[in-house]
């Protein structure tokens, strides 16, 4: 039961979605609910896939995958654009560790947030409509559990930059135990798409390279700039390397401009 409210306070903190009354809530929980990161994902992935399937039986590809987009943005708030955002323009306009965390609190999006933001959700639009539909959909339920599991490394590996913040209760400590149960829900997940055939391994290897290599990058210009991470830096990680799995995947398929 502990385990469920676990869960459900992950879902309650990273969504907008409605959780059972009889959870309750204990700030300790935040911490320990980090492990369900993932799983979270799966299921923003299956809301976002379920649009997307009905949208795609009466509507061309790329309005169905603007569509689901906008479900899965809906779900979560905007929680992880709004710090995709935040981190573009605290990294793009601050020169000092000081000033970098400065913008980042600031709620008002600059320059470099709203380009960053739009160039983001642009391109990961576009790599989606040109995945055929089943590739999509698979793509779809391994990039969203493996780009949180990547965001939940930095709390595991890295040290919090603020005394204070948004995700300063996810923020304390993950031992390794509880990582690895975030692991296990994106082996599961990833290894159901593969029985079912929506990808292949190569496919998923390619995308889990690129969404680990963007990760790898962040983690260390965060660690050089501001000494560790914030709330918005795992929004950022989350996002980017989201984008980096579809980017990965759709390069095995052989859709390049001059190939």
């Amino acid at each position: 039961m502990h385990q469920l409210r676990l869960f459900f306070t992950a879902l309650q903190f990273f969504t907008r979605l409605p959780i059972p009354a009889w959870v309750g809530f204990d700030a300790a929980w935040l911490n320990q609910a980090a492990r369900y990161f993932p799983l979270v994902g799966v299921v923003v992935a299956a809301l976002a896939a379920l649009v997307y399937a009905l949208a795609a039986r009466v509507l061309p590809a790329p309005v169905a995958v603007l569509l689901s987009t906008a479900a899965g943005i809906y779900a979560t708030g905007a929680f992880h654009e709004d710090g995709f955002a935040d981190m573009c323009d605290g990294f793009g306009g601050g020169m000092t560790p000081t000033r970098v965390l400065e913008i980042m609190k600031d709620s008002r999006i600059g320059a470099y947030g709203a380009i960053g933001t739009l160039s983001m959700l642009g391109l990961k639009c576009t790599a989606l409509a040109y995945l055929p539909p089943a590739a999509l959909l698979g793509a779809l339920f391994v990039a969203h559990p493996l780009s949180r599991l990547l965001a939940c490394a930095l709390i595991w590996r890295m040290d919090y930059a603020r005394a204070e913040g948004k995700a300063k209760p996810l923020a304390q400590t993950m031992r390794a135990g509880e990582f690895a149960t975030a692991a296990a829900t994106v082996l599961i997940v990833t290894g159901a798409v593969i029985a079912g055939g929506a990808l292949s391994v190569a496919a998923i290897a390619a995308g889990a390279l690129a969404a680990l290599a963007t990760t790898l990058w962040l983690a260390r210009l965060f660690a050089r700039r501001i000494g560790g991470y914030t709330g918005d830096c795992l929004g950022a990680v989350q996002q980017a390397s989201e984008l980096a799995s579809y980017l990965g995947i759709l390069a095995t398929l052989g859709h390049g401009a001059l190939a």
